[in-house]
């Protein structure tokens, strides 16, 4: 997670570590280390990850929480990497682009807890090809979520399957709705201005789906559609009485968090374009995964004491102007005398 990512460099560190605590030394030699990183099981990383996670959603402060449940926000988003033969294969690059003239990509789809800030599931695969949409992946991740929690997604998980899933794990959501959609009047009931139930038939069955699976889909759901400007949001939240449109246009605003999560990730951590030039080592993204949910935890035990929103944290460090460091200085100079006098 260095800036010099050089195994070389890591290879130094170590060296000067074991010196400064009068060890022996170690080799500069790089083999050993690169060929035990290779060999580090990638389910080991995952789960180390995910126990950070875990510990995190344990401390949320109730104020954290909507509700006393737990937020968790999805979104897909894309990695380019080195271009390299083995990595073409396995990692395409993008079908807008001339053969030889693009980058292996690869998407990754996240699920990040709104209260915490960390990932908390995730998949790696192929940006193109059958069944590796956004969509798609996040069936993968389904049977990891908790009956209880709150799901915000945008439209492109906007899918009756995927919604009859989620609300047959107990799990509610609100999504935007897919502009494809045509939802007929006669199966809608108006609850308010902007604010109206509607109910949709299960499509037919499409060719991924097993018969088993299919037949367990309702062959109705109802859900509830919120007109918030240009957009329509619909969710599983359906009592008004309880929800007010309002909240549920609220709640579909803190789906822009996950956006903000993955700028940190890729721009401030460095991951948006990968250095490892062998699939396997691609998909071992779990190290930065696992570095950022550590920060976040970090950044919650510092707002705990002082009771502020993890979201009002920034996750990089900003360089103070000079000016803005003297004004500061200036003000902050009497509270001092007034803590030291009192």
């Amino acid at each position: 997670m260095n800036v010099d990512a050089a195994c070389q460099d890591v290879v130094g560190r170590y060296l000067s570590e074991r010196t400064a605590l009068g060890l022996a030394p170690n080799g500069l030699g790089t083999s050993s280390y690169c060929k035990a990183r290779q060999r580090l099981p990638l389910a080991l990383i995952q789960d180390c990850a995910a126990e950070v996670a875990t510990i995190a959603a344990r401390a949320l402060s109730p104020a954290a929480r909507w509700r006393g449940r737990e937020i968790k926000l999805i979104d897909g988003t894309g990695v380019s990497m080195p271009d390299t033969p083995s990595l073409q294969a396995a990692f395409p690059q993008s079908r807008s682009q001339a053969p030889g003239v693009g980058f292996p990509h690869a998407l990754i789809v996240g699920v990040i807890s709104l209260g915490s800030g960390c990932v908390t599931d995730w998949t790696i695969t192929a940006a193109q090809g059958k069944r590796n949409g956004e969509c798609s992946q996040l069936w993968n991740l389904l049977d990891h979520f908790a009956p209880g929690e709150v799901v915000i997604a945008d439209r492109a998980y906007c899918s009756y399957f995927l919604l009859a899933a989620l609300s047959l794990r107990g799990i509610d959501f609100v999504m935007r709705e897919h502009g494809a959609r045509k939802n007929a009047s006669a199966y809608s009931e108006v609850l308010g201005s902007n604010d109206r139930l509607l109910v949709w038939s299960r499509p037919t069955r499409p060719s991924w789906m097993s018969q088993a699976t299919y037949d367990a889909v309702p062959e109705a759901m109802c859900v509830r559609e919120v007109r918030d400007g240009e957009r329509l949001i619909v969710t599983s939240l359906r009592d008004p009485s309880e929800v007010s449109a309002d909240e549920v246009a609220w709640l579909y605003t803190q789906r822009w968090h996950i956006e903000l999560d993955f700028r940190s990730i890729k721009c401030v951590m460095e991951m948006d374009v990968l250095r490892c030039k062998s699939p396997d080592m691609v998909r071992k993204v779990s190290p930065h995964l696992l570095a950022y949910n550590l920060i976040r935890v970090a950044m919650g035990e510092a707002a705990r004491p002082e009771g502020l929103d993890l979201r009002q944290l920034s996750f990089a460090p900003r360089a103070v102007p000079p000016r803005c460091t003297r004004a500061m200085s200036a003000t902050t100079r009497p509270r001092r005398t007034a803590l030291r006098d009192s």
